[in-house]
């Protein structure tokens, strides 16, 4: 079990409240208070963020079948990582169509 208080996690949770009030029409999404926070509305939640088009990653893993955006910021005192990941066109259980 972890030692950790809300006292810890407070920054983030902090974002998140900011985020809802300053963009209260963003989709709604699972929230993961860890190293990594999986938002499915990639685009938008990166333009609320302010994070430039030019600070987004590209990679493609699984054999080159999911394609994976990455982009981070410091928002409101805490590291916003924003990781979106979609299939490959034409790939089909690791086969090309």
């Amino acid at each position: 079990m972890s030692n950790q208080t809300m006292s810890d996690i407070a920054a983030p949770l902090r974002l998140l409240r900011l985020l809802a009030a300053d963009h209260p029409d963003l989709p709604a999404m699972n929230v993961d208070v860890s190293t990594i926070f999986p938002f499915g509305a990639f685009e938008a939640w990166r333009q609320a963020a302010g994070i430039s088009s030019e600070r987004v990653t590209y990679a493609e893993q699984s054999e080159g079948r999911t394609r994976v955006l990455r982009a981070a910021v410091d928002y409101g005192g805490a590291r916003l990582s924003l990781v979106a990941y979609s299939t490959v066109p034409g790939h089909e259980g690791g086969e090309v169509l």
